[in-house]
């Protein structure tokens, strides 16, 4: 049926109901909501469901003996990590088709937010600094969501990157550093995934309440991006459900009856007209008629969840980022190694909050190792494990709520079903499991018994960040706690004195100090916030069965206090924060890093491999308001391995202020046998040279030089090219006169 004529057939208080949502889902349990329902006309509830890094409903339900499981994918800081566009839009299917057979009509991500800071508790849920790598990364998660007929959610639009004040705190922002770094991510994305929906943020923008800003929401999106889905607020966000509707909401989430009410009122008092009420009503139901419910489909409950685990593995394997190797990976198969740190034993999968996800199982880095039949120290393990109480341990977990769950069907206690059905419980225990358990436990004799009897030592450093609370610049968070740099300083001098090497592992949300500690040991590997395969995705890469060729999507600073936004963070007043002033404007990550010759610990776009590339016969031409940016790649190294090309460009010193360089495009190759070479095209709009002057986007004439390299530092073959005239556009890049 025509939504038009749907709308027609509906009464104004009607109308007005479709656009507050629910509240949380009914249908399906753990959900964070749902719309309403005109049953008299066939128009049904649709389901959202939050989940970055897989579906995140509760797998257990009343009167039901069926566990419902999703998958625990990496989550997107690991994602953007891959560099890898096909990889990311794989998951993204892999989501959308869990969604769908567990009757999850919209997805409420990707997140898209800047990594301003290191410390956003919420960074593991985003995809970088650089809004192109972040808006390539999205927009490829979308196509993958909603390849399947389930609708995927940019969120949280615009400026949501700290979690403290989130709810309140006003980000005072000028419009160009908006324009190019934090919508540039949401437009690009917009303009190559056509999202169904957008969630708007929390916070204030220049003022306003994002949900109430009409210049965001109206303005910027629909006018200037000819974005045609649906506007959703973020659930409880601002203070106006009439401000709301009027600047371009749609639906208000999670929704109540009172928020009806008093729509209706404004109704009838004249404050909300018809035609508005009727424009926004039409998004709703042209977003219920796409749906996979709209149309009829019976959801099975039964999502193919060994398919997707692979593609989790796969995702996993990408993303580590390779910092330091001094002669020590990849592992012989035959070594014997001493695993130590509490994240080798309870690895965290994930973050906390609408990130989290409750899967079948989550495979640890000491179970992955011997899994892949490595030889890990019995003793040392049971050392470790003698640490952890059995109420720790996730098979425990799910042993203790299937028995919860059981006596609370059997008595009838609805107090116990209600806390049952939370995830709030399993979700401290995660936190805490991670965050409490002391590591420097040996005397010096036991570690040199250690040391002598094992080839190599690993140590894995694991911290959990979550939504509604940034990192904290303290030890044990951003910086390591005694005991822990103590155990790392111990064991590599108990190894070292054998002539044997030290692995760290990093199971980390964002990034840590490093500087202080990295002399101290032969190999550190990120792993971020890897899925249920961490732990066989981290033993095959460790083994050399692939090849690390993950990048650093954002800069992993030397000095916490030298990233710039850290001055204004996390706003003021200091205690309670009202307001953050983007004081750096523009010079956010690397392009703060490199434009003000700060020197951090490891660069934008750094990460090693086990083999080495060449880079030769750069070619760079503009055609058809196109730089066509060629080379070739070549694997002059020992191992198959991937790598990520990535063109920087540096432009001309004109009348407007930019930074040294922007990353401007970027391809990962296929996976390439020692002396095999790939031709690489890269092909970048125009459009993308352009700055924002306050009124329009300018791309000024002279010449440009296109920096190609494997990372933002090490650029290996570079050249110019000259562009003749000024280009102007405006904000919804139609090209215009200069003037």
């Amino acid at each position: 049926m025509d939504v038009k004529e749907l709308l027609n057939k509906l009464s104004i208080e009607e109308r007005i109901s479709l656009l507050v949502g629910a509240g949380f889902s009914k249908i399906v349990p753990g959900a964070a909501g749902e719309s309403r329902a005109v049953e008299r006309l066939g128009i049904p509830s649709i389901v959202m469901s939050d989940g970055p890094a897989g579906v995140r409903i509760h797998p257990l339900r009343f009167g039901v003996k069926e566990t419902f499981y999703a998958t625990a994918f990496p989550n997107e800081i690991l994602l953007s990590s891959t560099w890898n566009l096909d990889v990311v839009e794989r998951v993204g299917k892999a989501i959308g088709e869990e969604a769908k057979e567990y009757g999850v009509d919209i997805m409420l991500s990707p997140g898209l937010n800047m990594h301003r800071i290191p410390l956003c508790g919420r960074n593991f849920e985003y995809f970088s600094e650089d809004p192109l790598l972040a808006g390539e990364m999205a927009a490829a998660y979308v196509r993958g969501v909603q390849s399947v007929g389930v609708g995927a959610t940019l969120k949280h639009f615009v400026a949501n990157d700290q979690e403290t004040g989130r709810m309140y705190i006003d980000v005072v922002a000028p419009e160009r550093a908006l324009r190019e770094i934090y919508l540039r991510a949401f437009e690009i994305a917009v303009e190559k995934s056509r999202p169904w929906a957008i969630m708007a943020a929390y916070n204030k923008l220049n003022g306003k309440y994002c949900t109430q800003n009409e210049w965001l929401l109206t303005k910027v999106l629909r006018d200037d991006w000819g974005f045609d889905g649906l506007v959703m607020t973020d659930w409880g966000a601002g203070d106006n459900p009439i401000e709301q509707i009027k600047a371009g909401v749609d639906i208000i989430m999670p929704g109540n009856d009172n928020i009806v009410k008093t729509l209706i009122e404004a109704y009838r008092k004249g404050e909300l007209s018809e035609e508005i009420i009727n424009k926004r009503v039409l998004k709703v139901l042209e977003l219920v008629t796409k749906s996979l419910k709209f149309k009829g489909y019976k959801h099975s409950n039964k999502p193919n969840l060994d398919e997707h685990a692979k593609v989790a593995y796969e995702a996993a394997i990408e993303g580590f980022v390779l910092l330091k190797n001094n002669d020590v990976l990849p592992l012989p198969q035959d070594s014997k190694v001493a695993v130590f740190g509490k994240g080798s034993y309870l690895t965290a999968r994930g973050g906390l909050g609408s990130g989290f996800t409750h899967p079948r199982y989550t495979i640890s880095i000491v179970d992955g190792l011997k899994e892949r039949g490595v030889k890990v120290d019995e003793k040392l393990e049971k050392m470790y494990r003698g640490l952890m109480l059995p109420f720790f341990e996730l098979g425990e977990i799910t042993s203790l709520f299937r028995r919860f769950r059981e006596s609370a069907l059997q008595s009838g206690d609805q107090g116990a079903i209600q806390w049952l059905l939370s995830d709030y419980v399993e979700t401290m225990i995660e936190y805490f499991k991670i965050m409490n358990i002391q590591e420097n436990i040996f005397d010096d004799t036991t570690l040199d018994e250690i040391a002598r009897r094992n080839d190599v030592a690993l140590i894995t450093i694991s911290r959990v960040s979550g939504e509604g609370f940034d990192r904290y610049p303290v030890k044990g968070d951003f910086y390591l706690r005694d005991d822990e740099y103590d155990l790392i300083q111990r064991v590599s001098k108990a190894f070292h004195k054998y002539g044997k090497k030290v692995i760290v592992l990093l199971n980390v949300p964002s990034p840590i100090e490093i500087a202080s500690w990295r002399d101290l040991v032969d190999a550190i590997m990120v792993i971020w916030m890897p899925g249920q395969e961490a732990g066989r995705a981290v033993a095959d890469v460790l083994l050399g069965k692939v090849s690390p060729s993950g990048k650093l999507p954002l800069t992993w600073p030397k000095d916490l206090y030298e990233t710039p936004a850290m001055r204004s963070f996390p706003g003021e007043p200091r205690d309670d924060p009202k307001k953050v002033v983007y004081e750096e404007g523009i010079y956010v990550g690397y392009r703060y890093y490199d434009t003000f010759s700060v020197e951090p610990a490891y660069e934008f776009g750094y990460g090693l491999s086990y083999t080495k590339f060449d880079y030769k016969d750069l070619d760079v031409k503009v055609y058809d308001n196109t730089l066509v940016v060629s080379l070739k790649i070549r694997n002059v190294g020992k191992y198959v391995g991937k790598e990520v090309v990535q063109v920087y460009v540096r432009a001309p010193r004109g009348r407007i202020e930019k930074p040294f360089q922007e990353l401007k495009g970027f391809y990962k190759t296929r996976a390439l046998n020692p002396d095999e070479e790939e031709n690489v095209k890269i092909n970048i709009p125009l459009k993308y040279l352009a700055s924002f002057d306050g009124s329009k986007w300018v791309v000024e004439k002279g010449v440009y030089e296109i920096r190609v390299g494997s990372s933002s530092r090490d650029i290996r073959l570079v050249k110019t090219v000259e562009i003749d005239k000024d280009y102007c556009y405006n904000t919804s890049w139609k090209q215009i006169q200069c003037s």
